[in-house]
This record gives C-alpha cells, sequence and structure tokens, in this order.
C-alpha cells in the first residue's frame, strides 16, 4: 500500500473529497453532497470524515458518525484503482477504533440493497444484515 495514512480529514481537503466521491462512492439513490453539508459535519465533528491518503493522493474514505448514543458509518469509498488491496479495511478499522474511544458499543453501516460488491465487504468485516429494520426517510 505505499505510503498509506488514515487520519481525520483536514478542512482543506473537503473540496476533494467532493470530487473524490464523484467517481470512487456509490451515488445512486441517494441525495447530492454538497460543500455546505460537509463543511458542517466537519465543523460539528472534525473527526468523523476519516481519508486514506497515499502521498498527496486521496485512495478512499469513511464517515464514521457519532451521536452520543449510537455509531453509523456512511460514505465508504476507495479510489477503483486501489480496491482490493487493504484501503476499505484500514478505514473500517479507524472508524470502529474512533467509536470505540468514544464510547459505542455497536455499528451500523449504510448500504444500498443492491450494492451486492459493497454487502461482501462489509459482511467480510463482521456486519450482517438486520432484516427487522428498515430505514425510513424524509427529504427536509
Amino acid at each position: 500500500m505505499g505510503d498509506l495514512v488514515v487520519r481525520a480529514a483536514e478542512a482543506r481537503e473537503l473540496g476533494a473529497v467532493l470530487g473524490f466521491w464523484l467517481t470512487a462512492a456509490e451515488n445512486a439513490a441517494r441525495p447530492a453532497d454538497s460543500p455546505a453539508a460537509l463543511a458542517a459535519l466537519h465543523l460539528r465533528d472534525p473527526g468523523a470524515l476519516i481519508v486514506a491518503v497515499d502521498g498527496d493522493e486521496l485512495v478512499g474514505t469513511v464517515i464514521a458518525g457519532w451521536d452520543g448514543w449510537r455509531c453509523h458509518l456512511y460514505r465508504l469509498a476507495v479510489a477503483p484503482s486501489r480496491r482490493r488491496a487493504g484501503i476499505g479495511r484500514a478505514l473500517i478499522a479507524a472508524a470502529e477504533e474512533r467509536f470505540r474511544a468514544l464510547g459505542g458499543t455497536r455499528a451500523d453501516a449504510m448500504v444500498l440493497d443492491d450494492n451486492e460488491g459493497a454487502h461482501a465487504v462489509w459482511a467480510a468485516h463482521g456486519y450482517r444484515r438486520q432484516d427487522e429494520w428498515s430505514r425510513w426517510v424524509k427529504p427536509l
């Protein structure tokens, strides 16, 4: 993996993260990301957005959201050319470490039903679909 570093994103990287998600993240069936929303997340919880960088290259992201009660994972994304190299594993491990440090006891991951590749990644890391729950959403 070269000189891979996994760490909290810096404010100056937020624009690059938005650009990265256009090609590396699952974007179907979800509202568009915006600079204002990402900046608000970073301002509220600067440790939530975790990035993987190799030198100056952004190669992965995950949002490890903690609301003081529950642990939520969003936007796990790895550069298409760098997949299957352990970057996703490193991001998930960093997110779980963050949650444990904050006192979290269980994490959930947001995964689209038809994203079979993502299902395999999450399952390989011990996550299981929870059939008795459904996510209900309302645009604001």
